[in-house]
């Protein structure tokens, strides 16, 4: 009960900022004697520090608690089809180093050698008093990256290196911290649902633009995985009708929504691909390119915002990913024309919000989880301190 009480008081501390212990008292409805002594407990462990006071007002000034940065780390990998970024976060969830690899695809045979060596110099770049509060990693990453390799141009054979390898396992025979798993897109849905704009939207389908384009489920402001792990997994959503003496099956969502079918139109053109994830492509003379792939991504998304709604009654949308904010603010304004084309006639249309965290949501959200494991108290008091 003692350490339940404390990750009520840290969590508190968490959602709302830094707040008064008589505020605590109220927001998680401990008596303030407890949380005085709760208090005390957790500055002297260093996971919670005093600000200035707050003076000007009736009575003695009060004394904002916040929580400490540097009362704990943890370590955030995310393995993509075209790159690995790995980051240390501190208490607040802020990044305090950031290290990437980029490749054309991922090999295991030298990727677990990276992984390891920046491991290391992310522990080594914390002073040595800091290190103990290193509490775990996290691995973010797509549950198979051996898959869709045509899209990619990828060799077969060098796909297929990557069936049957855990991910998790190889990397926990490299630390003794505990080592987490979980799927790439729902990491970043955690990202946006703990640090971002999910904080304040209760049920809400997340849409993330990277390589292939991918997503998360939250309803009722929890993740929602299901039994395979593939909720919200909207890159895999057909595009059209399956019938009889049809040839092929309907296009996905993916083949044309992700930023490798920008990047196709980027290399036909001779231009540098690279510029799928910075404000080159909105500029010539990639935008030309860039505007008729939107007409493609854009009523292909409101295909499966449309959907989800149907099924769902979400309250929101919530769209990011791994470029630049201008391309963000031009798909959600293709998004939203999309949308109007739909009949809404019995349903409710959800609002198009745009995502906070960005490239880093993956490896951020992988980071969140040994921190949450260490510091969170149980979901459902956390939903109600959250409300």
């Amino acid at each position: 009960m003692r350490q339940f009480n404390e990750r009520v008081v840290l969590q508190a501390i968490r959602l709302h900022g830094s707040v008064p212990k008589a505020e605590i008292a109220r927001l998680t409805r401990l008596t303030a004697q407890t949380v005085q002594v709760i208090i005390a407990r957790l500055e002297a462990d260093g996971l919670v520090t005093k600000l200035e006071p707050v003076r000007g007002k009736v009575g003695q000034p009060s004394v904002p608690m916040a929580l400490n940065p540097d009362g704990a780390f943890s370590i955030g990998i995310k393995i993509g089809r075209r790159s690995m970024d790995m980051l240390l976060l501190d208490f607040t969830g802020q990044v305090r180093e950031r290290l990437s690899l980029d490749y054309e695809f991922p090999d295991p045979d030298t990727l677990f050698a990276e992984i390891e060596a920046r491991l290391r110099h992310l522990t080594l770049s914390l002073p040595v008093k800091l290190r103990g509060r290193l509490h775990g990693v996290g691995v973010a990453a797509p549950l198979s990256l051996e898959g869709w390799h045509d899209v990619l141009g990828i060799d077969r054979a060098q796909a297929a290196k990557w069936a049957g390898i855990d991910m998790r396992e190889r990397i926990a025979a490299m630390t003794e911290l505990p080592v987490g798993f979980v799927k790439d897109t729902a990491a970043a849905c955690v990202a946006e649902l703990v640090s971002g704009r999910g904080r304040n939207i209760r049920s809400f389908l997340y849409v993330f633009f990277d390589t292939f384009i991918g997503g998360g489920l939250v309803i009722d402001s929890q993740l929602r995985a299901g039994p395979s792990g593939n909720a919200g997994a909207v890159g895999s959503l057909p595009l059209g009708l399956a019938t009889a003496g049809r040839a092929h099956a309907p296009d996905q969502l993916l083949s044309h929504a992700s930023l490798v079918n920008l990047e196709a139109r980027f290399a036909a053109a001779a231009l540098d691909v690279n510029a799928v994830i910075d404000a080159r492509a909105m500029h010539k003379p990639w935008w030309p390119h860039t505007e008729r792939w939107l007409r493609d991504a854009a009523p292909a998304v409101a295909l499966a915002a449309n959907s989800a709604a149907c099924l769902l009654d979400l309250d929101g949308v919530i769209v990011d990913g791994s470029f630049s904010r201008e391309l963000l603010r031009a798909t959600l304004t293709a998004i939203n024309h999309a949308l109007d084309q739909y009949s809404w006639e019995g349903v409710a249309r959800p609002q198009v919000f745009e995502g906070t965290i960005g490239s880093d949501a993956r490896a951020m959200g992988g980071a969140l989880l040994p921190l949450y494991a260490n510091f969170a108290p149980d979901r459902e008091l956390f939903l109600k301190l959250g409300a």
